[in-house]
């Protein structure tokens, strides 16, 4: 399976279960790998044919950005039936990351896999 990916892609939202957090936007880091069949995309040289990366993200971005989850898990969740609702797109792997969030780390987070069978 061929793999479409967005690498640390950089948000603004609220995120966390601390009253401050509720309040105050902080950075999350978001990775995501698309799986999906591109021979044809390949073979046509065609967009019609692609993931359009550029739309996710800005699918991501947007939901990141107003969501306001209490957890890193639940907004994982979220931008991974993003992804699958995408043409094509039959697996995603996302990470959503806390940068800075714990002292001493550079960031904590979560990674899942998610599949339309799932």
């Amino acid at each position: 399976m061929d793999k479409t990916f967005i690498k640390d892609l950089l948000v603004r939202g609220i995120i966390g279960i601390r009253d401050w957090e509720r309040v105050t936007p902080q950075d999350i880091l978001i990775n995501v790998t698309v799986f999906s069949d591109i021979t044809r995309a390949a073979q046509t040289d065609d967009i019609a044919y692609c993931v359009d990366y550029s739309a996710l993200a800005k699918k991501i971005q947007s939901h990141a950005e107003t969501a306001a989850r209490l957890t890193v898990e639940a907004l994982a969740n979220d931008l991974a039936e993003i992804c699958l609702l995408e043409n094509g797109v039959t697996k995603t792997i996302v990470r959503v990351e806390k940068p800075g969030a714990v002292r001493f780390a550079r960031s904590v987070g979560v990674e899942i896999e998610r599949s339309r069978v799932d």
